[in-house]
């Protein structure tokens, strides 16, 4: 028999609202983020159904990848301090969530199975 312990957290007023404070930050980290993947898809896909034969293509911009929105972080601390009330492992978690979603996205899961377009 395998027993589980569950526990409720009481948090204070204030400790709530640090808490939707911090969650509302990552809400927008993770957003930031999606949009900087969805910019880069969409500059960079084309349709090869139909093409002149001379045709110019733009400049094809570096896919962002989980350790490069990663390594964006320490710039973003310095940027909006705000974030320095923020684990940087709790942020370090948010570009790995996008890639995880993005990757559903594109390619399915292990199985084949496609995932839906990740919303904001």
């Amino acid at each position: 028999m395998k027993i589980a312990y569950q526990y409720r957290i009481k948090p204070t007023k204030q400790q709530r609202e640090i808490i939707d404070n911090t969650l509302n930050m990552l809400r927008c980290q993770y957003n930031y983020e999606l949009a900087q993947r969805f910019e880069w898809y969409e500059q960079n896909r084309c349709s090869i159904d139909r093409c002149p034969l001379v045709c110019h293509f733009p400049e094809l911009k570096e896919k962002p990848t989980r350790f490069s929105q990663q390594a964006s972080l320490k710039q973003l601390k310095v940027d909006r301090p705000w974030y320095k009330n923020i684990h940087s492992q709790v942020l370090q978690e948010v570009p790995k969530r996008v890639e995880i979603a993005f990757t559903k996205w594109l390619a399915g899961d292990s199985k084949g199975k496609k995932s839906g377009r990740p919303r904001f």
